[in-house]
């Protein structure tokens, strides 16, 4: 099964299009963190559509972290999708490496690219025929203005992003909320959608509304779940950002996979 029929067959049968952003703020890879982070897992899986793990906030915890990484992945029910946000972006040998540390070592469903050195970039990752790639379109920080959201001719950046995208079922595109106006939308190909910025960097679910678009798209939540306010439980949580993304995409037929419980472990900051 390809990435994209994993996470078309977990959106059909969840109803749901959230993603559960893994940005956990950590000061060391302790025993009870990681509980923490599968506790987060287990309490979230029946309202996601797939989990992201930050890479950064695992690789600043040194080779702990990432062996954390590793250890909680394989926590993760075999039908949920994992993305792995890590924004690479080289080429030949070097992005190869990369490929294989997500791939092969990881054995993540997809990530994140930073296309910016051109088509060569992603070749490694394609190479890996039944995983996916999501690559920077227009991101939801307002420095998509200084490149991403400029013109070359008559067309954007994220315009010849886009095109990168075509010929290929594996490839879709990162579209950050706080910039994704119907405008935007309108001038990218239907390809599958990871969009951030809704909860905490104050994106709008209205840009969705009436978009018809086919491709699966996926609607990241981090710290709106993980670090709710007034001790939301983590499954409350998800359950009420997958209801608002699912009434801004038109898509009302909700099923958990089954009921969740909350934790909170002291031993990780919501600072």
């Amino acid at each position: 099964m390809t990435f994209r029929e994993k996470l078309e067959a977990r959106i059909a049968s969840t109803g749901s299009h959230l993603c559960v952003g893994l940005d956990v703020r950590a000061d060391a890879a302790t025993e009870q963190v990681k509980r923490w982070i599968i506790r987060v897992i287990e309490e979230t899986a029946p309202y996601a559509a797939a989990f992201k793990p930050n890479a950064a906030y695992f690789e600043a915890l040194g080779w702990q972290g990432m062996r954390m990484l590793s250890q909680v992945l394989k926590t993760v029910p075999q039908d949920i999708p994992v993305i792995f946000d890590v924004k690479r972006g080289d080429i030949g040998e070097t992005q190869a490496y990369y490929a294989r540390a997500c791939f092969d070592e990881l054995n993540v469903d997809a990530v994140t690219l930073n296309p910016y050195m051109g088509r060569d970039t992603l070749e490694p990752f394609l190479k890996y025929k039944d995983k996916g790639l999501y690559l920077l379109g227009v991101t939801s920080n307002p420095g998509a203005a200084d490149i991403e959201l400029q013109k070359v001719g008559r067309r954007h950046v994220y315009e010849i992003v886009a095109d990168m995208t075509q010929g290929s079922d594996q490839t879709g595109l990162v579209v950050g909320l706080t910039n994704a106006s119907g405008n935007v939308l309108a001038k990218i190909p239907d390809v599958p959608l990871l969009i951030p910025g809704l909860g905490a960097q104050g994106g709008d679910l209205s840009a969705l509304a009436g978009t018809n678009r086919k491709a699966p798209i996926l609607v990241n939540v981090s710290r709106g779940i993980l670090y709710a306010e007034n001790g939301v439980h983590f499954a409350s949580a998800a359950k009420g950002w997958s209801e608002k993304i699912g009434t801004a995409l038109g898509s009302h037929e909700f099923t958990p996979q089954r009921p969740g419980r909350n934790a909170r472990s002291p031993g990780v900051s919501a600072a």
